[in-house]
């Protein structure tokens, strides 16, 4: 077995340099899938717990007050399970606290959800830190956390009414999504939502060529990326070969992975960015606004047209 370099970082894991305790889990069937067969050990430590444990008490309120909302019956709530919610406090609440059927729930659950979301948060960062890693993954992960904070905490509150965010259901956020484009003249003509789709659609294609790349050149072992880039061989050089020649511009092993995680952080920031301009504050009909900045036609001929 090849001998592994030691880093700074194992030396807080003491004589298990991997920190592994316990026994994975064996599934060979995984591996016709491109999987690897192990699964687990997961490392139980204060912030995964504390992840858990609030993540499981949102799940508990969520579930139980939607079956609430059929009689408990487990047929209801099977079919209707899609377009069951939680949905926040009406408009006059305001931000107070509301009676627990009439939004009460959606804001104790939303607490517990907020809580498991930034502790999962920081059981990525300290995992990282200890393993003697980079925590990129947890940096990357704060794209996503911006933009749920925003939806659900930053922008209701800066309005003083919970009723802006969303109810907690799978239909009701897709309902929330298309309801708010609408009320604000269409989200299309949101420039922060075109970043932010473009973005999306930019990592996918960035990855996407990245993994075709890496798995035509297999057979070149350009899938040791991490030996690749401390010594490039025959896969890392064809690959990149190959970029210059379709591309026109060199693409390695480690500029792809930067591309495409900025890609992808930015993709929930300027979402983010997005929803919370769009209110009576700041820009209240996004059509409007595209008018006024020259990228849409207006409805009706303007005078002298």
């Amino acid at each position: 077995m090849a001998t592994m370099n030691r880093t700074p970082g194992d030396l807080e894991l003491g004589p298990n340099p991997q920190g592994r305790i316990g026994k994975a889990i064996e599934i060979p069937i995984l591996e016709n899938f491109g999987l690897d067969s192990q699964i687990g050990p997961t490392f139980l430590g204060l912030w995964n717990v504390a992840a858990y444990v609030t993540g499981g008490i949102f799940t508990f309120i969520w579930l139980s007050v939607m079956a609430m909302q059929v009689n408990w019956n487990p047929i209801a709530f099977a079919k209707y399970f899609f377009v069951l919610q939680i949905d926040p406090p009406a408009s006059f609440y305001g931000l107070s606290f509301p009676p627990l059927h009439q939004g009460g729930w959606w804001l104790i659950s939303t607490f517990f959800l907020t809580i498991s979301i930034l502790c999962w948060y920081m059981h990525l960062y300290t995992r990282a830190r200890t393993l003697g890693i980079k925590p990129y993954l947890a940096y990357g992960f704060t794209g996503a956390i911006i933009l749920y904070l925003v939806i659900y905490l930053i922008r209701p509150m800066w309005m003083a009414d919970w009723s802006e965010a969303p109810s907690h259901g799978l239909k009701a956020l897709l309902d929330w999504t298309n309801n708010v484009s609408v009320r604000y003249g269409n989200f299309y003509y949101n420039p922060f939502h075109m970043l932010s789709i473009f973005f999306l659609l930019g990592s996918t294609v960035l990855l996407a060529m990245h993994a075709g790349t890496i798995w035509a050149l297999e057979k070149y072992a350009a899938h040791e990326e991490w030996d690749e880039l401390q010594a490039p061989g025959t896969g890392t050089e064809r690959a990149q070969l190959f970029w210059r020649w379709c591309m026109g511009f060199n693409a390695n092993a480690y500029s792809i992975h930067l591309w495409a995680f900025w890609f992808a952080w930015l993709c929930g920031v300027t979402g983010a960015i997005g929803v919370f301009l769009s209110m009576p504050d700041f820009v209240n009909n996004w059509f409007q606004w595209g008018i006024e900045a020259g990228i849409a036609y207006p409805q009706f001929p303007q005078p002298g047209q």
